[in-house]
């Protein structure tokens, strides 16, 4: 984990696709799956953020 003052909380907690595709929505995942193919393995730059700090790229559960 990267170290930073605050967690990005954006793409964990109140991003609408990612949230939705990682508790499983299929739809969620299909507008996912479209977003990182456009933007990178680690999408957009809350997802870029969360996978900096957490390790995890956005379509993945936070390891605990």
């Amino acid at each position: 984990m990267a170290k930073q003052e605050k967690a990005p909380i954006f793409c964990e907690k109140l991003c609408i696709i990612c949230r939705g595709a990682r508790a499983g929505n299929g739809l969620c995942k299909a507008l996912q799956n479209i977003e990182l193919k456009i933007t990178g393995p680690n999408g957009c730059p809350w997802g870029k953020a969360r996978t900096n700090y957490y390790g995890v790229t956005p379509d993945k559960p936070i390891p605990k």
